[in-house]
């Protein structure tokens, strides 16, 4: 009897010790969890700072006047696509890019401003996305005042850490009873 009683002792210390083990590997497999989980979200809010970062760069380049400063915040090469609201409908690389924010500024007495609002930044992994209202104000040429409002909606890859604009799509409601572009709309 004596034995029976030490032996179910034994199997309950036993049983003990392999109860208190499943919970201290369980603890550290959810606080691992946790901590990837953080680390992930910590992550996330990190690449979209970055990109909150370009548009900001990006928006001080163009009130600078600054088209090189500007294309810095794009994919270089061949790589890049825009879709514009001005012809040509599309440009393919950052070299066609550059040229139509030269001739864009070319357009203006002085330096035109923007304005970037409402920015919406959607970030998974090495691909991320935003949506954007930006409003342009200048003085064409001829002297008239130049008021515009745009959406924006950007794509973008982060390459060797840093996060660049490979897809661009400007765009404005268009009137359908006149098929004419809505550019004083507002949400």
């Amino acid at each position: 009897m004596t034995e029976r009683i030490t032996k179910n002792k034994i199997d309950l210390a036993s049983g003990a010790f392999m109860l208190l083990l499943l919970l201290f590997i369980g603890a550290q497999f959810f606080a691992g969890a946790q901590t990837k989980k953080e680390h992930a979200m910590t992550t996330v809010k990190d690449d979209e700072a970055a990109i909150m970062a370009l548009e900001n760069r990006f928006a001080a380049a163009f009130n600078a006047g600054d088209v090189d400063a500007m294309m810095k915040n794009y994919l270089p090469g061949k790589g890049l696509v825009v879709f514009d609201l001005v012809p040509p409908r599309q440009h393919l690389g950052a070299n066609e890019y550059h040229k139509a924010w030269v001739g864009f500024f070319a357009h203006f007495k002085g330096i035109p401003k923007i304005a970037i609002t409402d920015l919406g930044i959607t970030v998974n992994g090495n691909l991320g996305f935003s949506h954007s209202i930006q409003h342009v104000i200048g003085t064409d040429l001829h002297g008239h005042s130049i008021d515009r409002t745009v959406r924006v909606t950007d794509g973008y890859r982060k390459i060797d850490g840093n996060w660049l604009i490979v897809l661009e799509h400007v765009s404005v409601p268009v009137d359908l009873k006149t098929g004419k572009p809505d550019l004083t709309s507002k949400p």
